[in-house]
């Protein structure tokens, strides 16, 4: 049963139910985009082994590379909360951004005027089709959450993340907080 419709700015929590799914077992999403064409998101917190000056040695910073999702694991992506620095930004909501001007990311970041809580990288992106994330609500594949972080999310540790959103749902949810991540291994 869905309680809340996904929203532009809103977050997805895997259902405990995904086990075995290797790109979304236990994984929160912001939903950078939703409507009739489909749905855009970026996986919050899987962070990769790399950071951005692995993948492009001009930039001076070792801000983390998050897996975003399995589409498109070949390009970089970005959400930020400084839209007034970087221009071509588009407005997901409560203050957070996606994209913008590259080159000037770059310089701002080498410069010292873009921190770690300004700015997420990730290497792909997660995408459904038309009615495709509606599917898999109604399967219960996600749990649809208000973003209460709004820009602030992120610099949100992602260590937890996904524990810390199943204990706020509380109920039946609480077990699997503290449940191992393979069950199978336990």
């Amino acid at each position: 049963m869905i309680s809340i419709k996904p929203k532009k700015g809103y977050l997805l929590i895997a259902e405990p139910s995904t086990i075995g799914d290797l790109s979304f077992n236990r994984s929160v999403i912001l939903l950078a985009d939703h409507n009739f064409e489909g749905s855009v998101g970026f996986i919050l917190n899987k962070p990769l082994g790399y950071t951005i000056k692995d993948l492009l040695p001009e930039i001076h910073a070792n801000f983390k590379i998050y897996n975003g999702g399995p589409v498109e694991q070949d390009n970089l992506y970005f959400i930020h909360n400084i839209p007034d620095l970087i221009p071509g930004s588009i407005e997901i909501s409560n203050g957070i951004f996606w994209g913008g001007d590259f080159e000037t990311t770059k310089g701002l970041i080498n410069s010292g005027h873009v921190k770690k809580n300004n700015i997420r990288f990730f290497l792909g992106y997660t995408g459904w089709d038309p009615q495709q994330l509606e599917d898999e609500l109604e399967v219960n594949s996600w749990i649809v959450s208000e973003n209460s972080y709004k820009n602030k999310i992120i610099g949100k540790s992602s260590t937890y993340f996904w524990k810390e959103k199943i204990m706020e749902l509380g109920g039946n949810y609480l077990i699997w907080s503290n449940a191992p991540e393979n069950p199978s291994l336990n």
